[in-house]
């Protein structure tokens, strides 16, 4: 699941609305050519988009509903051993992060604005 964006001086999308979610719909099939023609798979991907709702990851499988120490039997003479801990992330996979969320907004608004003047273009 997407673990949301960084930002400062910025105010929460708060509830996501039908409306929200139909003109992200209405960027998406202009952005793919077909202005004023959404279909039912723009407004899937709209949803997706402002709820975060990641379609790409599988569903887990009812083994990973169990809580972990319901998966299995344990073995009883198995003392195991322990494991070095994981670092923290530094800070420059968070500046790493940032360059990655900053493109990919760029690159949303150059589609946006070629496609609205290309649109613009052809009507002339």
């Amino acid at each position: 699941m997407d673990e949301g964006r960084f930002s400062a001086n910025a105010r929460g999308l708060g509830t996501v609305t039908r409306e929200m979610v139909l003109k992200r719909a209405r960027e998406i099939a202009e952005i793919n050519g077909r202005p004023g023609h959404v279909l039912d798979s723009d407004f899937q991907e709209a949803h997706r988009e402002l709820t975060t709702e990641d379609m790409d990851q599988p569903k887990p499988a009812l083994e990973e509903l169990l809580p972990e120490d319901k998966r299995w039997m344990e073995v009883p003479e198995t003392e195991g051993k322990k494991v070095e801990g994981v670092p923290a992330a530094d800070e420059q996979t968070f500046a790493e992060k940032l360059v990655e969320e900053g493109m990919e907004d760029a690159e949303h608004d150059q589609m946006t604005r070629a496609t609205r003047e290309a649109a613009r273009k052809d009507k002339e």
